[in-house]
């Protein structure tokens, strides 16, 4: 193998892959099997596991292919029976070859680093005010005027599904789809406590607060991700509340789903049709669900939705807003950013400081493992 300066990395790496590979022929094996072609679920669920196993070596396929190059080149090079100058061109792409191959293993460990996370191209977004009354509530409807301005940047679709509004504008609760290419993997880590320090625009005297909200980012789950037994799942309609004219106060457009086994609890009355808020709402309840599920598989996965939720304490944060400063300190990275492009929508250099912040925790993670 070459040496390269994570050459314990690239050794773990490499076995996880070989593993991997096996892992792949055996499905290959199963699928071909006249049992499984028969059982149309375990067929689906298997098939998923391939092409995500696909997906993933991919990088490895290349590196074996580079590899059996570089080995070649090599043994040219050194056979003493070999044309001069032939063996000359052979240790010159011996070389050429070895930093092909500390390149593509560089490509595999990321590869390996986010094989086990969730490629979704639409997420759940929910953020709630927490400690601070009114304030908290304009920080909230901050946040989500932030996620909306990176995702205009970023060409992703944001679509409000459902808000509770304060009386002075902010919101109390807020939902929203948004919908891109590698968008959970981008914004798994905005998950958690955030806390604003701040002079209220109702505050006469100048004083600071410090308010908080909470976000929640969880991949939107489908039909083929999790199956929910209607059985399982009791509804209630009621009549909306709050604006919106007569229609509200007069028909029972407001809809809330009990998830019984989980206790998880959806109610969507942003729409005036009782259906398009009930389809919403069981939008949102899969995700929330496949979410339960899924942070019982991966307890250690930062996305658990009850870790990032917390209970909106202002010392339970992941980042602080500091307006006066104009600064934004992010707690995992003890790191500070300029707040204003940030609130701007300009989150690319915070978001990129955080994958790679996931990748070294990782990285050290498998290491220690293998120690």
């Amino acid at each position: 193998m070459v040496k390269t300066p994570d050459n314990l990395v690239c050794q773990i790496i490499l076995k996880q892959f070989d593993a991997m590979a096996r892992r792949q022929r055996q499905l290959e094996q199963e699928l071909a099997d006249p049992q499984t072609l028969a059982n149309s679920a375990r067929l689906v669920e298997l098939s998923r596991q391939n092409a995500r196993l696909t997906r993933t070596l991919e990088s490895y396929r290349k590196y074996q292919v580079i590899e059996a190059q570089w080995q070649e080149a090599r043994q040219i090079a050194a056979d003493a029976g070999q044309d001069r100058e032939f063996r000359r061109l052979a240790a010159a792409e011996e070389q050429e070859l070895s930093a092909g191959l500390a390149g593509q293993l560089e490509k595999m460990v990321d590869d390996f680093l986010a094989a086990d996370e969730i490629s979704a191209d639409s997420v759940i977004l929910e953020i709630r005010a927490g400690t601070g009354g009114d304030e908290a509530a304009l920080f909230a409807r901050d946040l989500a005027e932030m996620y909306r301005r990176y995702s205009e940047k970023r060409r992703w679709r944001f679509e409000v599904l459902d808000f509770s509004p304060s009386d002075l504008g902010g919101f109390r609760e807020m939902i929203a789809n948004v919908r891109g290419p590698g968008i959970y993997q981008t914004l798994a880590w905005e998950g958690g406590g955030h806390r604003v320090q701040r002079v209220p625009e109702t505050e006469t005297q100048g004083r600071i607060h410090t308010s908080a909200a909470t976000v929640a980012v969880l991949p939107e789950a489908d039909q083929s991700d999790i199956e929910i037994n209607p059985a399982d799942v009791r509804e209630d309609v009621s009549r909306a509340g709050g604006p919106g004219g007569q229609n509200v106060n007069k028909v029972e457009s407001a809809v809330q789903l009990t998830h019984l086994p989980t206790g998880i609890v959806v109610r969507m009355r942003e729409e005036r049709s009782q259906h398009k808020n009930r389809e919403k709402a069981w939008r949102v309840l899969r995700s929330r669900v496949f979410e339960f599920h899924d942070s019982r598989r991966r307890a250690q996965r930062s996305s658990d939705r009850r870790r990032m939720i917390g209970s909106g304490d202002r010392n339970e944060r992941i980042r602080t807003y500091n307006l006066p400063q104009n600064r934004l300190t992010d707690h995992r990275l003890n790191r500070n950013f300029p707040l204003a492009q940030i609130l701007a929508g300009d989150m690319d250099d915070l978001l990129a400081a955080l994958r790679d912040f996931d990748r070294h925790r990782r990285l050290a993670a498998l290491t220690a493992n293998e120690g």
